[in-house]
């Protein structure tokens, strides 16, 4: 029996690379948004990987991430309650972690070895306010100054690095810190403004 001229097109597999349901998706950006809604309704809420049915938490978590983010490395981790936005414009590299309820919100590049602990936050952004005769609501936000987390950093709980900053490789920023300047390689932060306490 002859096939019809266009038989093909329905015998091919769902990621061939022209007309693949999977790559159809991911040109339109549906493939990202769809990844996110599962990241957030479902793999945020499973526990921490020390309790239990946390594996399997990490597991999605990270799947998930390798989807949305930029550029995901092996070998990382991603806690729960983390936000991340759509990801598109965050890259993290070989076996770094994301802490528990931690916010990297715009553009951030994080290195390779970073250890993240929870509630940290990441800004790339910050609202207008140099004219004094409107208000700053209307005002809108600045562009965007990306953030860069070199390699070998660790960042304490409830740390907020401001836009701009780069973060030097081999560094610690202390609990609770509010990072407005780059960091040195191998320097101790700590404080509000964020100053040097030490260097390893």
């Amino acid at each position: 029996m002859k096939q019809p001229k266009n038989a093909e097109a329905f015998s091919l597999p769902l990621v061939e690379k022209k007309h693949g349901i999977l790559n159809i998706l991911a040109r339109k950006g549906l493939s990202r948004a769809l990844n996110g809604l599962i990241f957030y309704s479902i793999a945020n809420h499973f526990p921490s990987v020390e309790l239990p049915l946390g594996g399997i938490g990490q597991w999605l978590r990270a799947t998930l991430a390798k989807r949305m983010l930029r550029h995901c490395g092996k070998n990382i981790r991603i806690g729960p309650n983390v936000k991340i936005g759509s990801g598109e414009q965050i890259s993290l590299g070989d076996n770094s972690n994301i802490g528990r309820a931690s916010w990297i919100l715009g553009k951030a590049s994080i290195g390779d070895f970073v250890m993240m602990a929870p509630e940290v936050i990441i800004l790339s952004s910050n609202h207008e306010f140099k004219d004094r005769s409107t208000p700053m609501i209307i005002q809108g936000q600045r562009v965007e100054d990306p953030v860069i987390v070199c390699d070998d950093v660790w960042i304490g709980t409830r740390a907020i690095i401001l836009p701009g900053v780069t973060i030097g490789s081999h560094s610690i920023v202390a609990a609770g810190a509010v990072v407005t300047k780059d960091v040195a390689e191998y320097s101790i932060v700590g404080g509000n403004p964020a100053r040097v306490i030490g260097c390893r």
